[in-house]
């Protein structure tokens, strides 16, 4: 089956009342890789067409950050045959038309994992059945423009991704004037991703943006990247101060380990009725940037 042809009958078995003429976000749908390209020895950049007709970009609003929910047929720890879903937030702007960006890191295949290296297997013109994630709500709202004088973003290795999006989108606003910290933690330099758009955006929005590179594998500082541990130290040197006035916010991204030093462990509610997990939530502040003299309210686990 052609891939107009593919899109136009899910679209029509798929129709709702919302005013959408394909699939609306939420629903699990087929989406084609256009481009693949391999930016570090682990890691992809993923270009992704959006269902023809019927929708422009990939979630509900082009100012909101977007989220996918990723199908494989993989194993459980088991081995037995399941169904897996992760989730990866695009790179790329949620206004950007017609297509979005994922940037892929390629875990090796293993029992109840493998969607990363699944997805960095993928050939052009290949399809993924995803399906857009509800909005995310930080501290009451899933928007992030024009909330807060400062942002700091800590970012765990690919835990960039995620907030590289909220980059583009504090950044794309004429009407937004937030002062953006960057501090991207990896451990060697062959590590880190996305450095040359960061290095750019800095060049292009010098008043605006800072990036802070961290290498935890280094025993002293090179080439202006930080070293040593994830202290209070290099908060001070990379992130704007606690404000009382409540117009400062530091989101933090990574893996679990990651978050957890950073700013505790983000936990669950208790299981749903239907026995299925409860949402996450974020949990106490704890870790570095609690000891730096930030409060729950100011700081959010991505």
């Amino acid at each position: 089956m052609k891939y107009t042809n593919l899109f136009a009958t899910m679209a029509t078995s798929l129709a709702t009342s919302s005013g959408y003429e394909c699939a609306p976000p939420e629903t699990k749908q087929l989406y084609r890789l256009l481009k693949r390209q391999q930016v570090s020895p682990d890691s992809c950049l993923l270009k992704f067409a959006l269902p023809p007709a019927g929708r422009t970009y990939l979630g509900w609003e082009a100012n909101i950050p977007t989220c996918i929910s990723v199908c494989y047929s993989g194993t459980d720890e088991k081995g037995t045959p399941k169904v897996l879903a992760k989730s990866y937030s695009p790179i790329s702007h949620p206004a950007t038309s017609e297509t979005f960006d994922l940037l892929v890191k390629e875990y090796n295949l293993r029992p109840g994992g493998g969607v990363g290296a699944y997805l960095c297997g993928l050939q052009e013109g290949d399809d993924i059945k995803a399906k857009v994630k509800s909005q995310r709500i930080m501290h009451g709202s899933p928007e992030v423009a024009r909330r807060w004088k400062h942002v700091g973003l800590v970012a765990g290795g690919t835990g960039i991704a995620p907030l590289f999006q909220i980059v583009k989108i504090l950044l794309d606003d004429p009407e937004d004037a937030t002062k953006i910290h960057v501090l991207s933690i990896n451990r060697h330099e062959t590590d880190i991703l996305l450095k040359d758009e960061l290095d750019q955006l800095t060049k292009d929005y010098p008043d605006r943006l800072s990036v802070t590179y961290a290498l935890t594998g280094a025993s002293q500082p090179k080439n202006g990247y930080e070293c040593g541990p994830c202290d209070v130290e290099m908060v001070s040197k990379a992130l704007p101060p606690p404000s009382p006035e409540g117009d400062t916010m530091i989101f933090v991204c990574g893996r679990d380990g990651f978050v957890s030093t950073w700013g505790g462990a983000v936990c669950r509610a208790p299981p749903q009725p239907d026995g299925s997990k409860g949402p996450k939530i974020q949990g106490p502040l704890l870790g570095v940037l609690k000891e730096a003299g930030y409060d729950a309210s100011q700081v959010f686990k991505y």
